[in-house]
């Protein structure tokens, strides 16, 4: 039955992207701070005006629908207002990681072959490199058949003009070359992608993952809610932007109008001194972040003007760690998520175990309880499940029956960008399916185990590599950690230890293992081997666990 009367124009639908949040910040928030980068400072209205030149610029030089522009830079304002100007020329931006090597970045750049490249001048040589190899034809035949384009990212210093003395196009003269009354190009489908940003390839080739305009405004509408972000919110950039589009934090700062520090290297004395000189109110990134702030120097140790939330994801830095940043001031809130998941997908205030057995906390249980289920369906994600993959039947609330995570809901990637195989797969059966292991709590809490393809099956035990790494981590000698199953006639799967020692110290094999005897309750979860030195990683700073499991059963061959 139709109803009559009903009509979806112009005037009451328009495809959803997050560029129409800047719009509205500059008229809302015209005269308000929206960048603050070393000495610069610019206001929502000025960042609207030159998203927009910048938006004109891009048309100008032949950037239309379909086509992908390539970011290379860290988190400086330009980085920033590409996420913007780029959709409103109607293009997909594509922000690389700048710790890509020359093989990776090769690979990636066949891939997108897009038209315009813009790097920073740090990375210019790189850059001109890949593009320039006479062995890289295919990145050469974009779809107009020359080279990308080039334009390089200045900062002030004259450092960084001596270094790049190739003849490349610059930043600024190429945004002022655009038009101030720019109309922005709105997506003709709202699904169109916005973005397209690669997963950290732990799993071995990174994919292209296509995050869509509906997507990404829902998500940043969501990242407020569930952040209890306020328009004076200060937002300091620890996160890369191009993770995740600096996990959406990027469109839902203009949203909200607030402020965006950007800085280009992170220490913690920028950290300190940025939250005291702006009143910084949320920051976010790897776990590490953590260990930064615990272990800082006193001397760099300022109070904190107000709260500070620490949104962290990832593997979970120890105890001691996280007691040390909360003393300092700082609240932790925990995040599970992936590229897929357009970032951290859920969330939750960091408590100790402690807290259970006071019945005087009965109000504080309740408000974690509550977090908990919120952060399991956060509001603009439409379930999350621990499911069994082959019958698909949700696992038993128990606590310990291990499944794989999957998820729901708008705020999910568009698909696997030239690969329609992988997408389907990630697809199949109406969810979107992790590849994590995890249990649900009586709650109805899920909590992530480890990635599948990494626990250890102890006879009919499931262990989880991750809550062997956090105690080695807490280990005051060690600097990082990775635990992987080794293979041994009797046991079947064993854990088997490789240690990263911090610089200057040296410990045996048997000091880590007596540590963790210690610390874990379970004998089966103490290491059989521990090995010292460098950890592989890939070009995103994950261990590459694939080369350790080598490693552990080329050892375990030699052992008894």
């Amino acid at each position: 039955m139709t109803m009559e009367g009903l009509l979806q124009c112009a005037a009451n639908y328009v495809p959803l992207t997050p560029t129409s949040f800047l719009e509205r910040a500059a008229f809302v928030h015209g005269n308000k701070t929206s960048i603050i980068y070393r000495d610069t400072r610019y206001t929502w209205r000025q960042t609207h005006e030159r998203c927009s030149k910048l938006a004109s610029a891009l048309v100008m030089l032949k950037i239309s629908r379909g086509d992908i522009v390539v970011a290379m830079a860290p988190n400086v304002p330009a980085l920033y207002e590409l996420h913007f100007a780029v959709p409103m020329a109607g293009a997909t931006l594509s922000a690389l990681n700048i710790r890509l090597d020359e093989h990776a970045l090769t690979i990636i750049l066949h891939q997108l072959r897009p038209k315009i490249i813009f790097v920073d001048s740090e990375f210019v040589q790189l850059v001109s490199k890949v593009i320039n190899n006479k062995n890289n034809m295919q990145i050469q035949e974009n779809h107009h058949d020359h080279k990308p384009l080039l334009i390089a990212i200045y900062d002030d210093s004259p450092y960084h003009r001596a270094q790049c003395d190739l003849e490349v196009q610059e930043y600024e003269q190429t945004l002022a070359t655009g038009d101030n009354n720019f109309q922005a190009v709105n997506p003709t489908d709202e699904c169109d992608p916005i973005s397209v940003n690669f997963t950290s390839g732990s799993t071995g080739t990174p994919k292209a993952v296509a995050y869509s305009h509906r997507a990404a405004y829902l998500n940043s509408l969501g990242l407020i809610l569930r952040y209890e972000m306020g328009k004076s919110s200060v937002f300091l950039w620890t996160v890369d932007m191009f993770r995740c589009n600096g996990w959406c934090f990027a469109w839902a700062m203009a949203a909200l109008g607030g402020v965006n520090v950007c800085i280009r290297n992170m220490s913690t004395k920028i950290i300190f001194d940025s939250i005291q000189l702006h009143k910084v109110t949320h920051l976010c990134g790897k776990p590490t972040i953590l260990n930064l702030i615990a272990e800082s120097p006193s001397v760099d140790q300022k109070p904190l003007p107000s709260r500070v939330d620490v949104i962290i994801a990832g593997a979970f830095p120890t105890t001691d760690v996280i007691k040390r940043v909360q003393e300092l001031g700082f609240n932790i809130i925990y995040g599970y998520g992936m590229t897929e998941a357009l970032g951290p997908a859920h969330i939750r205030p960091w408590r100790s175990s402690q807290h259970h057995h006071h019945d005087d906390d009965d109000d504080h249980h309740e408000d974690y309880n509550l977090k908990c289920r919120e952060g399991l369906h956060n509001i603009t994600l439409e379930a999350a499940d621990v499911k069994d993959p082959t019958t698909m039947r949700s696992v038993p609330r128990d606590g310990k029956t291990m499944g794989e995570v999957m998820l729901r809901g708008n705020t999910l990637m568009a698909g696997y960008l030239g690969d329609p195989e992988a997408t389907q797969e990630a697809f199949s059966s109406g969810w979107f399916k992790t590849g994590d292991v995890g249990v649900r709590h009586a709650d109805g809490c899920v909590e992530m185990k480890d990635r599948a393809r990494d626990v250890i099956f102890f006879g009919k035990e499931v262990i989880s590599t991750l809550d062997i790494e956090a105690v080695l981590l807490s280990h005051p000698k060690v600097a990082e950690a990775a635990v992987v199953a080794q293979y041994t006639v009797v046991a079947g799967q064993v854990p088997c230890a490789f240690v990263k020692l911090k610089e200057g110290r040296c410990s045996k094999a048997e000091e880590i293992v007596e540590f963790c005897a210690e610390r874990l309750q379970n004998a089966a979860m103490v290491p059989k081997t521990v090995s010292f030195g460098d950890l592989p990683m890939n070009s995103t700073g994950k261990v590459q666990k694939s080369v350790l499991r080598e490693r552990a059963n080329a050892i375990g061959q030699l052992c008894p």
